[in-house]
């Protein structure tokens, strides 16, 4: 399984040949790619935004409500951040056992140690 966080869906809007790489090897191999609600929020312009919107549909959504807006908060704490989308990305990679697709690479590494949490993380 992998995550995306806002630059990886940025990176498809754009164009961004190693992100429609890397989309494209996943969805081939049965992976199906997850966008924590917050990670759209942040990367969502109103329309049409044609690639992004090409992007989601091999994707599924994942939301965030109450028990993980609770942990993304205390996961803001322990890590001295207030970046919530970061962290609900960390949250659910963390739970799912997925990697991480980021334009971030220094803060998904810190929230991830915060959250003691371990998994590939791909940069584009």
């Amino acid at each position: 399984m992998i995550v995306y966080d806002t630059g990886a869906l940025v990176a498809g809007e754009r164009n961004v040949r190693q992100m429609w790489a890397l989309h494209d090897a996943a969805l081939r191999r049965g992976i199906t790619p997850i966008v924590p609600a917050g990670v759209l929020a942040q990367a969502w312009r109103g329309g049409p935004q044609t690639r992004l919107s090409q992007l989601l549909r091999g994707c599924v959504s994942a939301s965030l409500d109450e028990p993980l807006a609770r942990d993304v908060g205390s996961l803001c704490a322990t890590a001295n951040t207030s970046d919530i989308v970061d962290a609900s990305v960390i949250l659910v990679a963390r739970s799912r056992r997925a990697a991480v697709v980021t334009s971030d690479e220094p803060d998904i590494r810190h929230l991830a140690s915060s959250a003691a949490a371990s998994f590939t993380i791909h940069t584009i």
